[in-house]
């Protein structure tokens, strides 16, 4: 049987991995189009500094990215984050610490007092007694009133989709908490239970030394697959169970065939022989967001935290800075101190994608808005993407419901990749996973 993988990023590299490593006689193709592995999940080094394109790591509390990372045998590279990652920050008017505790909840200035006792009547919120889907934003004014939503959960969803709650689905972005609405009645209710029937740590940020590539080099020398770079299939045709890919004018026979590319890609790639899957998987939109980094070989500033979110309300150019070498302590030299800069988003999608020059002075202002840093940093990062985060918006279960629906009829045909359920690195791990195990008939 011949496999033929498009998407060299960490759900192919993964997918690959765990078709060899079930049955190592299988033959499996990737095919990437840019000249290196791991898609957005990438480190570059810039005069010493290790910035990020992307993710810079993932929590310990699901097992899926452990077990791979076992499973490859790359225990070697595993990184602890530093303890002062737990410390994190919104800006709101001024920075504040966002608390870890109950006490510090009833200090915090984030709220305020009726905000406050808002929140502490959750557990007397009657639950929601249908399962039709509504915004982060509809949820959070339902469940823990508005400030709790304008504030925290704004600053949470622009930290991890690029969105805000009045543009994303409660039910695709985060299942585990309308789960818990579902099950207990409420989310606090739910916590407290589940903490009783599970007593373990909330998880430790962890990632691999000198940055996320070290790591996707490894997974892709001991996948087993043959890897072509710089190789982007430009047409699949259909023939009965047989797929025939084009790639740099040479077309190639497969049994099987797995998109782990971005839908809007995937889109192009059946539409010869399937219409409606293309519109269906072209619909799913994405969020543009850049990233700007940068180095100080001096800067006077502890950095004892994992960073800072804004809210909207603050109405900055930025969603957030990364304070890396504070979170990673290989990310900047010793002495030296680095972050990263998010900018656009769905708040400011056309920020996103201005010029470089553009961006860079956006990020100063950001620093110094926020942190009250003016210094010129030694070195710079940017890196810009038009379609960056999947956005999970109202519709996207019922979408994605739809888009494998129609897959069926497609015998040997597979969909992996974030677009669909979960942008999380674990998530990618676990579905990759999951897909590979779907392609052996498991």
């Amino acid at each position: 049987m011949k496999i033929a993988i498009i998407g060299g990023g960490i759900s192919g590299l993964t997918t690959a991995f765990y078709i060899k490593w079930q049955n190592p006689s299988l033959h499996v193709d990737v095919y990437e189009e840019g000249s290196f592995l791991g898609g957005k999940m990438r480190t570059e080094e810039v005069d010493g500094f290790y910035f990020e394109n992307g993710t810079n790591g993932f929590l310990s509390n699901k097992p899926d990215t452990l077990d791979l990372v076992k499973d490859c045998k790359a225990q070697h590279l595993l990184l602890k984050s530093n303890d002062l990652a737990r410390i994190r920050f919104i800006y709101k008017d001024t920075l504040h610490q966002l608390p870890e505790s109950p006490k510090a909840f009833l200090k915090t200035k984030l709220l305020s007092f009726k905000g406050k006792v808002r929140v502490l009547l959750e557990p007397f919120v009657r639950a929601k007694k249908d399962d039709s889907d509504e915004t982060l934003q509809d949820f959070g004014y339902r469940r823990v009133g508005r400030e709790m939503t304008d504030v925290f959960l704004d600053a949470m969803v622009a930290g991890i989709y690029g969105s805000t709650p009045s543009k994303i689905s409660v039910n695709a972005a985060f299942p585990l908490v309308v789960n818990l609405e579902r099950e207990y009645g409420g989310l606090f209710t739910g916590m407290i239970k589940k903490r009783k029937k599970s007593a373990g740590p909330g998880g430790i940020l962890m990632s691999f030394k000198k940055g996320v590539s070290s790591f996707i080099d490894h997974l892709a020398s001991n996948c087993g697959a043959n890897i072509f770079l710089s190789s982007p299939v430009e047409n699949i045709q259909k023939d009965g169970l047989k797929y025939t890919l084009t790639c740099k004018n040479e077309k190639k026979v497969y049994d099987k065939v797995i998109l782990s590319t971005p839908s809007f890609v995937s889109a192009k790639l059946v539409s010869s022989f399937d219409e409606k899957l293309a519109k269906k998987l072209d619909a799913i939109a994405y969020t543009p967001i850049s990233v700007v980094g940068f180095g100080f070989d001096e800067l006077d500033h502890d950095l004892k935290g994992f960073g800072l979110l804004t809210t909207s309300s603050a109405k900055l150019g930025i969603l957030g800075i990364l304070w890396d070498s504070s979170i990673f302590e290989d990310r900047a030299k010793q002495g030296k101190k680095s972050l990263r800069i998010m900018i656009g988003g769905q708040r400011n999608k056309d920020l996103a994608l201005k010029s470089d020059d553009e961006l860079i002075q956006i990020a100063k202002q950001g620093i110094k808005d926020t942190m009250n840093i003016n210094a010129n940093p030694s070195a710079v990062f940017v890196k810009r993407y038009e379609k960056g985060i999947p956005s999970y918006e109202l519709g996207h279960q019922k979408r994605v419901k739809e888009i494998f629906e129609e897959l069926k009829k497609h015998e040997g045909l597979h969909l992996n990749s974030n677009a669909y359920n979960g942008v999380a690195l674990n998530d990618c791990v676990k579905n990759s996973r999951q897909c590979a195990f779907e392609v052996l008939d498991f």
